[in-house]
């Protein structure tokens, strides 16, 4: 039997990751040489524009303040309806996993965010809000269902050898949290949270097209479409994709910071 040496396992791991890296990105080059091409054969900017002439004018348009703060306006309204759909389905998975009358009086509510269309949430709220918290309630209602369902799911997957072990072992409400239930439950939180962002992102700008409140990217893109303005609305989703990808990072490091230091408790 042939024992491989440490060094050259990780030597291994580094260049199955070096080759996988190397795909993605040539995979990346490849739809961007597609998307350019399109450009070139179609050869009307009102249709496309390539990606080259989109950074382009996305580097215009950062010039100008007004941008900056429609960009804010935009990220603090979406975050905010994620942020507040994490807590409450934290909150609900928790005491759903406990109580059915919570589950009973909470399923209905998530179904129907479920099947509603949202373009009819967007529309019937309008009715009872201001349009500048339109995103906030629309990213909440389209992102609840996701992050409540699969906590709920990953709590009710836990082994229940470990919660007999932890009854055997009389631990804390605490200690069932962090030893117990937390392991289980992680893997769940960070995948769901990163599905829910994109979820909260999407919907949150397509509120703001309907709804087009002053200041905000979702108002920078109708007009940019009303004026046919092709390369202006490309520009404006590469950087609303910017924002998202950037918030994600930034909220998956917090979530795995947070995790090591409940572990390290």
């Amino acid at each position: 039997m042939q024992i491989r040496h440490p060094s050259a396992a990780r030597c291994q791991v580094r260049t199955s990751t070096i080759k996988t890296r190397l795909t993605k990105t040539l995979c990346v080059f490849f739809w961007l040489a597609v998307w350019q091409t399109a450009a070139v054969v179609v050869g009307q900017r009102i249709l496309i524009v390539g990606p080259v002439e989109v950074v382009i004018r996305l580097f215009e348009l950062l010039e100008e303040p007004e941008l900056w703060s429609s960009s804010v306006f935009s990220t603090v309204r979406i975050a905010g309806g994620f942020l507040l759909a994490l807590a409450s389905a934290i909150v609900l998975s928790m005491l759903a996993s406990v109580h059915r009358w919570v589950r009973s009086l909470v399923e209905p509510v998530v179904q129907a965010f479920k099947a509603i269309p949202v373009a009819s949430i967007i529309i019937v709220v309008l009715i009872w809000v201001d349009s500048r918290n339109l995103s906030v309630i629309i990213s909440f209602m389209m992102v609840f269902p996701v992050l409540y369902t699969n906590l709920l799911s990953a709590i009710e997957s836990t082994d229940s050898r470990m919660v007999e072990m932890g009854v055997s072992y009389r631990l804390g409400a605490y200690e069932k949290l962090r030893l117990i239930y937390l392991p289980q439950v992680y893997p769940y939180f960070l995948s769901s949270s990163s599905l829910a962002l994109g979820l909260a992102w999407k919907s949150g700008v397509a509120a703001e097209v309907i709804g087009i409140p002053d200041g905000s990217l979702g108002e920078r893109l109708y007009d940019a479409k009303v004026f046919f303005a092709t390369a202006d609305v490309f520009a404006y989703t590469l950087l609303i994709v910017i924002l998202s990808v950037g918030f994600e990072v930034l909220m998956k490091a917090l979530i795995r910071y947070l995790g090591r230091r409940l572990e390290a408790v």
